[in-house]
């Protein structure tokens, strides 16, 4: 399942080592390493992206 709208994350400073994040067409969310030479894509569902992502600004507001 490709995508062409990949996003690299915000935090990412200059170099390969970055997250890379695209929602697929079947509303799933992909992430791989941008620098992988062959991407390995791990997948997961909007919800479950969510929640991560609201874990962790939460662990950050506590720092």
């Amino acid at each position: 399942m490709a995508t062409d709208h990949w996003q690299k994350s915000s935090y990412c400073s200059e170099g390969d080592a970055c997250l890379s994040v695209a929602a697929s067409p079947g509303h799933a969310i992909q992430l791989t390493e941008t620098g992988d030479p062959a991407p390995s894509i791990l997948m997961t569902g909007q919800t479950t992206w969510a929640g991560f992502l609201r874990s962790l600004k939460e662990s950050h507001s506590h720092e």
